[in-house]
Parts: structure tokens; sequence; C-alpha cells
């Protein structure tokens, strides 16, 4: 499959699509192809502030209307599914999609290349790019370097072969950690906070030992009130909005509750499946957006999150059970 990708981006004329309120993964993935494969980027439904900042910053070439039929290859990177686009496009069979989320099944592509297991769409684009023997120049290293520095929280959560990853695009270049931090640190406004003290205030939570899950309603800045959720003692946090008819509800959970088993990825897809919603993500970060009532989908994840932390429990209790005492053989 990475040959028949290689194929698709050595000639014609390209357009790399990302994903509604684009992130810095999705551009620094496009941005990258685009310099080492001469490709357009079209964002159809926005970017977030961050990438925005970016964008600015490097001067990097994003159009704003595009006519599909007019190139030879697309591309679409960093997107789980069709809908996350959120634009009338009809995408053709021959598009190729790039990406490292859990397949949903909803693509249906020819050339469909996922690495579920990396923890950015930038690693996925650095391979490729490797393997087509493209130079990755120094603008594109620092979009795929602040595409993982996005994804993976700062790196929190980057894993071995992220982490080399990293150091080879730093180390091409003589980058500094300095430099990548310049471009990549996100500060919030004022805006962004007092929507995460709004959502806070809002929270509601539960408990099944000493797993925490909450919940928490709020009008926009769903990621960030999660993540905020989470640094304040929750294992789980789903957080939700509701846009007209509507929701999207986005999650968290920390690392130590994802090494027991959890999978929000897996948990989003399978609430989504069951609703006829959009969910999927990543084992610590997940969303789900369709049309209906927030709370009810709230009440759904929270369920799923108890049912988990009770099986946590259970084995506790089980093992706690088989193991001898002290003193007996």
């Amino acid at each position: 499959m990475l040959d028949a990708v290689c194929a698709k981006l050595a000639s014609g004329k390209k357009v790399i699509l990302v994903h509604s309120n684009a992130d810095m993964d999705a551009m620094g993935s496009a941005y990258a192809l685009a310099r080492g494969f001469k490709a357009d980027i079209y964002a159809p439904n926005g970017m977030d502030r961050l990438t925005k900042n970016v964008v600015a910053n490097m001067g990097i070439p994003v159009i704003e209307g595009c006519d599909l039929s007019s190139y030879d290859s697309i591309f679409i990177v960093d997107t789980s599914s069709p809908e996350q686009l959120e634009a009338d496009l009809e995408i053709p069979r021959s598009a190729v999609v790039i990406d490292h989320h859990m397949p949903t099944g909803k693509w249906d592509v020819d050339v469909f290349y996922c690495q579920e297991g990396r923890t950015s769409c930038c690693e996925v684009v650095k391979d490729v790019m490797e393997h087509a023997g493209a130079e990755i120049d120094r603008d594109a290293a620092l979009a795929l370097l602040c595409g993982i520095m996005s994804d993976t929280a700062h790196l929190r959560f980057a894993d071995p072969r992220t982490l080399r990853a990293f150091a080879d695009l730093m180390e091409l270049h003589g980058f500094c950690m300095e430099e990548v931090n310049a471009i990549s640190d996100n500060p919030m406004t004022i805006s962004e906070r007092v929507a995460v003290m709004k959502g806070l205030g809002n929270l509601k939570f539960d408990r099944v030992g000493e797993c925490i899950v909450a919940t928490a309603v709020c009008g926009n800045y769903e990621a960030s009130v999660a993540r905020a959720m989470v640094d304040s003692g929750a294992d789980v946090a789903f957080v939700a909005s509701q846009r007209g008819e509507t929701y999207r509800v986005s999650s968290r959970a920390t690392q130590d509750i994802v090494a027991k088993g959890l999978h929000l990825g897996e948990l989003m897809k399978g609430l989504g499946s069951e609703t006829g919603s959009d969910g999927g993500g990543h084992s610590g970060a997940a969303g789900i957006s369709g049309i209906g009532d927030p709370e009810a989908m709230l009440s759904m994840c929270m369920s799923r999150a108890m049912d988990f932390f009770r099986s946590i429990r259970d084995r506790q209790r089980i093992s706690a059970a088989s193991s001898p005492s002290p003193g007996r053989p």
C-alpha cells in the first residue's frame, strides 16, 4: 500500500485535503507532502487557532476554494471519515487517504494507508516521504515537528518511535527545542479560559473505587475543557457541546487508565455505530459527533466508562482473592 501511495504522489496535479477545524497534525502532514511533491492544500472547513497562527507565521499557502475535478490526484490526511471534512464534496474512489486513527470503514477509496499505532499523522507522512525518496526541507521538517508536538501534547504521549522520528527531524536541519516550542506553543485565549472555567463549573462526576469519570456540557472548546477535567483529577472526561441540531463530544483519559485497557477511540466508534453518529479517535483522546441530544450521549459515555471501571475493580478483586495470604504457602 505504501508503494501505491508513493506512485500517486509521483506525478500529476495534486490537492491535499484536511479535516474540518484542522489541527497542526493535519496541516503539518499536508504541508510536508505539498512541499515534497508540489501539491495544493485545501482546508474545506477552516483551521484551529494554533494552526492558523503557524500557517500565518510560516506563510503556508492554503486555498479557500477547490474544484476537485481539476486535479489528477486527491489526497486526504489525518481524517478518519468523510464526515470529518464537514463539506459537500464528492470524494472519488481514486482518492488516497493517509491516516493514523482507528479505521472507521467509512472511506470508499482504492488507496487507504493507515498506521493506527502511530501517535501522529506527521510520523506517517515522514515515513511516506522517506520511502518515496522525497526531500524533507527545513520548512517541511518544522511543520512535521509542530504536528507531532500538537498530537502528542508536547510529547507527553510519545512512544519510542515518536521520539526517534522527532529526533531525526530535529537533527536533519539542526533544530533546537526552543525553536520548535516557539512556533508550536498555543497559550489559551481569554475566551478559551472562560470556557474552561464555565465547563468546570458544569462538571458532574461519578466513581467506581478509585476511578473517576467526569462529564460536562459547554458552549465551545470541548477538548480544552476535557483536558482541564483530567488535569483536575478525573481519570476519564467527556465534554459535549451543541450547535443547532448537531452535538459534539470530546473525550480524554489519563495514560494510567489507558494502560489498564481503556481505548476511547473504540468506545466512541462503538457508540457511533449504535447511534448513527461519527465516532473514533485514539486510546487517550477521541470524539463523536452527530445529530441528537448531547446530554443523552454524555450519559451513554458515562455508562460505558463506568462499566470499564467496574471491570477493573472485578479483576482486582479476583486477583486479590487468588493471591496467597502472607505466611501461607
